[in-house]
């Protein structure tokens, strides 16, 4: 028989037991698309951490004031400011393989209004280069320059959804805001596409661009009020130089803030190469433990295909006999067996792939996760599908092949 003759059997046998071919594929189907499922799902996650990492910079170290209780805080202020531009002029001038040091302050706003509208912002100070540290894109206008930060100037560059808030759908650049008692000239306007709803990333909070309102630092120090034991600071960002490890310099930054502070520990470092590599671990661990389930249900398949072809070469030992008494060979018989096996593997194969695809999709869909279909993960998934079938097949086959004419002649 050739190749296309086995197959056509094959796929008549398999049509001969409809359901029972289908309770045996179940396990490959369930396999496959399991695979497919997680990893597009995990590939997915990866993507979505790169791109928050982006927003904190993968190169960069962060200084952040840490959170203290009311009755802690007296007694920290007495022997330290708080983060401050002591810090960041320490930072720049002691620390080496630092490229770029910037404040920011946040500020607690009780109304931000404009004469159209009013909407719920956060507020930041913040100095010129941020938004090349945390890779933020301007729609139209500019972002803030050395002049606004020198001579404190009232201007802000704001999110896609405060312009949306403030001014509806009419241009924003020239128009003003007000947040608190301090009137404000936009000069800018970020991208809508920064305007994603994460607000923290292994437990580091985030904030969302989009709802944000940027002035100069030096503004936001001097012209807003803010509780007297505050950090004068929220956070300060250092960027690193393309060499340097963001670990090794954070060591360094965190003993010459120790000094500073007076070993108060009234800040906290972040250092998202870090936080990135954590959440790789994570992603690897999610990986191997669902690559193992998915392995489990591929297993079962692979039983459920040897256990039918066991039954199918029990049921058709006298149509092997009669094949073997008109010439067919032992190698002819352990062939049209194998077929058989891989047919039913790799079509389990197929449907486990419009599943597994099914599920990336309905999942995105449902809980808006992203998820990204690999072409490697379906070749992966379909070639150990078809492998487990084959080998399954091996041994019914065998079985098959050794039957004595004779013997499978007489066999009733």
């Amino acid at each position: 028989m050739t190749v296309e003759d086995s197959l056509r059997t094959a796929l008549g046998n398999l049509a001969a037991h409809k359901l029972r071919s289908a309770l045996t594929m179940l396990g490959i189907i369930f396999g496959v698309g399991a695979v497919i499922a997680m990893l597009s799902i995990g590939a997915g996650a990866e993507q979505q951490a790169l791109e928050t990492i982006s927003r904190l910079g993968l190169e960069n170290v962060l200084v952040r004031a840490k959170e203290l209780r009311d009755d802690e805080l007296q007694e920290v202020r007495a022997k330290s400011p708080g983060v401050s531009l002591r810090d960041v002029e320490a930072i720049r001038d002691a620390v080496p393989g630092v490229a770029l040091v910037a404040p920011k302050a946040e500020i607690e706003p009780y109304k931000v209004l404009s004469a159209d509208g009013s909407t719920e912002a956060k507020v930041y100070g913040v100095a010129e280069a941020h938004d090349r540290l945390v890779n933020l894109e301007l729609a139209e206008g500019r972002f803030l320059d050395p002049l606004d930060v020198r001579r404190h100037a009232q201007v802000a560059v704001i999110g896609d959804r405060v312009r949306q808030d403030l001014f509806g759908f009419d241009p924003a650049l020239g128009r003003h805001l007000k947040v608190n008692d301090v009137w404000l000239e936009v000069v800018g306007v970020l991208a809508a596409s920064l305007g994603g709803e994460s607000d923290s990333f292994q437990g580091v909070q985030l904030g969302s661009a989009a709802s944000a309102i940027y002035v100069p630092v030096t503004t936001a120090l001097r012209k807003f009020d803010r509780p007297p034991l505050d950090s004068p600071l929220s956070e300060i960002v250092v960027q690193l130089e393309a060499a340097e490890s963001g670990r090794s310099t954070a060591r360094l930054i965190d003993d010459l803030l120790a000094h500073l502070h007076a070993s108060q520990e009234d800040y906290e470092l972040v250092v998202p190469e870090a936080l990135l590599a954590e959440s790789r671990r994570t992603q690897r661990l999610f990986n191997i433990v669902m690559g193992c389930i998915a392995g489990i249900s591929l297993l079962v398949g692979g039983i459920g295909i040897m256990n039918i072809m066991l039954a199918s070469v029990l049921e058709r030992t006298r149509e092997i006999g009669v094949r073997r008494a008109v010439g067919a060979r032992p190698k002819d018989v352990l062939f049209q067996f194998m077929v058989e096996s891989f047919t039913l593997s790799a079509i389990g194969g197929v449907s486990g792939i419009v599943m597994g695809v099914a599920i990336a999709k309905a999942v995105a869909a449902s809980v808006g996760w992203t998820t990204i279909i690999q072409l490697w993960s379906v070749v992966l998934a379909t070639g150990v599908a078809v492998a487990v079938g084959l080998v399954s097949g091996i041994y019914p086959a065998m079985r098959a092949a050794a039957l004595d004419p004779i013997d499978a002649l007489r066999y009733e």
